[in-house]
């Protein structure tokens, strides 16, 4: 049996982990919470800081980068501009919108990962 194993990256507002909440801002966001959910299960949590969130623009291409050599294969967020949803796509990251303000654990299970 093949074991099901994904990597989901969330924008996030702190450093809470599953607790945290998923940012209303991509780029911007101050984190990213980065999940490994394996056959249905949360596995590891790790937290990325945005060192790009403070820049005046070019924030998409460092964040999306940022999470392509992370290995992550999904984001989860709220709404994601044109630019960023074009580099996602280029990296072959699937992108699936939720609503900000949930917990990294609610948007998992939102989407149907955990």
């Amino acid at each position: 049996m093949k074991t099901k194993k994904i990597r989901v990256a969330l924008p996030t507002n702190g450093e809470k982990g599953l607790e945290d909440t998923v940012s209303n801002v991509f780029g911007r966001a101050n984190t990213f919470t980065v999940v490994d959910v394996v056959d249905g299960k949360i596995k590891n949590v790790k937290i990325l800081k945005n060192f790009a969130s403070g820049y005046s623009s070019g924030v998409g291409p460092v964040v999306v980068k940022m999470l392509a050599d992370s290995g992550v294969k999904m984001v989860i967020a709220g709404e994601i501009g044109p630019g960023a949803t074009t580099l996602l796509e280029q990296y072959k990251i699937d992108k699936v919108e939720v609503k900000p303000g949930l917990t990294v654990s609610e948007a998992i299970k939102n989407v149907g990962l955990a």
